[in-house]
């Protein structure tokens, strides 16, 4: 193995301690899904009003991403990430304490702030650290992963709510942040021969240079329209919707239900680290990967919507599977980023990328509550809203996956021959 190809000694150390911070912070963002009816009774809200808390973090984390990658390119990733893990702690402690809708609400878009400053910070960590050739592999393995704190949310939570109460149950998920606080400042370094890196200072003259430069370049844009058209239909089965479409639109049972949605997370897990082998190894082909996934996507939901009455469990099962598949495959759009954009706007262009498939989930969350209203609860007429989006990200996809190997044969040539040849 060549020095390019060996990874930084105690890579794994940062990486597994990043990780972890972003997996609590995943867990905090999904710590309210299974306390929808004690906070319902506590704030005396309905379910509208319940809802709004998820579409709230999804605008803020999506609002954030920007301004977060501009703060990493300038601060650095151990900076931020400590930053996120206090807010996180915070309003968390603040959401604990809370008795109105309005200081919860207050409480949650912090929450969203907060997780929205982990995960940036974590690529560029690992970007960072690892060798080119294994960066892939350990982007896509990182997504999946961190997804395992919805999972470790469920069982902890729920026994703490009901054997703790309110305050103290969402105090102990406070605690975590500190733990996470105390590991970042003890083991994460920005780089390996720095414990803090710093950038241009933030003028205005900057950002305007450092997000038009990313922008400007293909392969970001390419990166944004990946992410965008890969998440969203995972997402919003898993956040929201997807629980309501099978037993009220499938008329499965609630328990069958629940089977599809952990169906969906393991199809996440076991995808990640492959599709990330399958990008090392065939890089030029990161774009047929992405539109052959979304395919796959578009057809089973198709199949599902156009059976006559109720699917069938066993197509349920794939259709789950294969949305699963979206969610991994996202993370893909960021290897686009890493190939597209020197280091020091590096993190400008992830979150540039990483807002595209949050905001596409909150179009949907909020076009298939509206579609449902009008149409007495017609469930397959509300997700074929997805469609909708699915047109506008395969056309974008393939627009710039031209322009993007056009402007990479340019700019790097020989690079770019080289991964025509393996792949």
């Amino acid at each position: 193995m060549s020095v390019q190809e060996q990874n930084h000694r105690g890579a794994y150390l940062v990486w597994l301690v990043g990780l972890a911070a972003y997996l609590v912070a995943v867990f905090h963002r999904s710590s309210l899904a299974v306390a929808g009816l004690v906070a319902s009774e506590r704030f005396d809200i309905s379910a509208a009003q319940l809802s709004t808390f998820v579409m709230l973090q999804l605008l803020v984390y999506a609002g954030m991403q920007i301004p977060v990658g501009l703060a990493v390119d300038r601060f650095g990733p151990r900076a931020v990430m400590l930053a996120g893990a206090v807010v996180l702690t915070l309003s968390q402690a603040a959401f604990a304490f809370s008795e109105s809708y309005a200081t919860a609400l207050a409480a949650r878009f912090f929450v969203g702030m907060g997780d929205a400053m982990t995960f940036v910070c974590l690529l560029r960590l690992v970007n960072a650290w690892f060798s080119p050739g294994k960066v892939p592999q350990i982007t896509l393995l990182t997504g999946p992963i961190g997804q395992l704190g919805a999972i470790i949310a469920a069982v902890p939570m729920t026994w703490a709510l009901s054997q703790l109460g309110w305050t103290k149950a969402y105090l102990l998920a406070a605690g975590f942040g500190l733990v996470i606080t105390v590991a970042v400042l003890a083991f994460v370094r920005d780089e390996p021969k720095a414990r803090s890196v710093r950038g241009a200072a933030l003028s205005w003259t900057n950002i305007r240079t450092s997000l038009g430069a990313s922008w400007e370049h293909p392969g970001t844009r390419l990166g944004f329209w990946m992410h965008f058209v890969t998440q969203f239909s995972s997402t919003v089965l898993g956040l929201l919707w997807g629980y309501p479409f099978f037993v009220r639109g499938e008329h499965t049972s609630e328990t069958f239900a629940g089977t599809l949605l952990t169906l969906m997370v393991v199809a996440v897990m076991i995808a990640g680290p492959v599709l990330g082998r399958l990008i090392g190894n065939y890089p030029w082909h990161r774009s047929t990967i992405v539109l052959t996934i979304v395919s796959a996507i578009v057809v089973v939901w198709t199949a599902v919507l156009a059976w006559p009455g109720d699917a069938p469990g066993w197509l349920l099962v794939v259709m789950v599977i294969v949305v699963g598949v979206g969610g991994p495959a996202s993370m893909i759009g960021f290897d686009l980023v890493r190939t597209s954009n020197p280091i020091d706007r590096l993190s400008t262009a992830t979150g540039i990328v990483n807002q595209a498939g949050f905001l596409a989930s909150l179009i949907t969350v909020i076009a298939v509550g509206v579609i449902l209203d009008l149409t007495g609860q017609n469930f397959k007429a509300a997700m074929s809203f997805q469609y909708v989006l699915w047109a506008l990200g395969l056309l974008q996809v393939w627009r710039y996956r031209v322009k993007t190997r056009a402007r990479m044969v340019r700019d790097d040539p020989g690079r770019w021959a080289r991964y025509t040849r393996i792949g």
